[in-house]
């Protein structure tokens, strides 16, 4: 069985984590595999991984494919796998290959599969597992069509650590057609660094629920001391930031609330299932819908005034029944003067 671990890079030339977490999953299968490379500096690339294993090593870094444009990015993929002849083809599930292998799959008479998260080879037979139904049952499945694409998931393999070398990368030719380069970047419009809150590759994911925005002890509500607490803590410790359902749908409804807060934070059955070393909840109470998306957390805490909330029954490791505003003062007052 012939495996085609497919990489790009990214606009420094560098592969992205999720190229080296593909590079694991490849490993992982015992077979021989071959690592084609597409993007800017694609051949040097092809060297930072060159201890990796790999029977050969193909790449296509032409300036057509320098930028993602699906065009340029399916004609070099389909080249590539051309070029290798796969059975099994591996590839990381970021945008730029979300966007572009469907099609390709198209082009060159494979299957594909999307949000793999986990693999095993055994007897020469490649199995696949993906999370259905909103993440509650895990299934494993096979396909006999070849070739087989895999996009897989972002963090559901630990990255390839090896040696750089000489990994003499062949170059595949391409015929871009000038159509296929109609598409191009003129920019890139970013968010100052301090205003983004999703990180998927921070080590702690802090979650703010609708009890920030409620009445406190006092009678009052203090929405305006719940962002400044938490904005401070996110800054400090660059953490990703994530919200229970009730709390972005208070915005929709329009009450007052977190204005930094939107539904791309959202956590859980109807938001995101992200993966971070550590998670802190604070403010919401742990109810199914909202902690499912926690199953990937390696440890979990939480902050509530209720001992009886949902955290506590079994779904976080640590519960903290205290008040979240006088948690995280404190919190961030050892941050600024030094404290971990």
């Amino acid at each position: 069985m012939k495996i085609l671990a497919l990489l790009h890079t990214q606009a420094d030339g560098s592969l992205p984590k999720a190229a080296y977490e593909t590079l694991t999953a490849a490993t992982s299968l015992g077979q021989p595999f071959v690592v084609g490379v597409i993007g800017a500096g694609a051949a040097a690339a092809a060297d930072a991984v060159a201890g990796c294993g790999a029977a050969e090593f193909l790449a296509v870094g032409d300036e057509a494919v320098s930028q993602p444009r699906y065009a340029t990015d399916a004609a070099a993929a389909a080249a590539l796998i051309q070029a290798a002849g796969p059975e099994i083809v591996l590839a990381p599930g970021t945008a730029r290959f979300a966007r572009c292998l469907p099609g390709v799959a198209h082009r060159v008479g494979a299957q594909v599969d999307t949000h793999i998260v986990a693999l095993c080879g055994e007897g020469g037979a490649v199995h696949a597992q993906r999370w259905f139904y909103r993440q509650r049952i895990l299934g494993s499945f096979s396909r006999a069509a070849r070739p087989w694409m895999l996009l897989l998931d972002g963090g559901a393999q630990p990255a390839w650590q090896g040696a750089s070398g000489a990994a003499h990368a062949k170059a595949v030719a391409v015929a871009f057609a000038a159509e296929d380069q109609r598409t191009a970047v003129t920019g890139i419009q970013a968010p100052a660094a301090d205003a983004q809150t999703i990180r998927p590759d921070a080590a702690l994911l802090f979650v703010a629920g609708a009890g920030w925005t409620k009445k406190q002890k006092d009678g009052q509500s203090h929405i305006g001391d719940a962002g400044a607490l938490i904005q401070t803590f996110l800054r400090k410790t660059q953490a990703s930031l994530g919200s229970s359902k009730s709390l972005v749908d208070i915005q929709s409804e329009g009450q007052e609330t977190l204005s930094f807060m939107s539904h791309m934070n959202q956590v859980g059955q109807t938001g995101s299932t992200p993966r971070h070393p550590k998670g802190l909840a604070t403010c919401c109470h742990g109810e199914e819908p909202h902690a499912v998306g926690w199953r990937f957390i390696n440890e979990r805490r939480a902050v509530n005034l209720d001992p009886n909330c949902g955290w506590a029954q079994g779904k976080a490791d640590v519960v903290y029944v205290a008040d979240a505003f006088e948690v995280m003062a404190k919190v961030n007052a050892l941050l600024e003067a030094g404290g971990q």
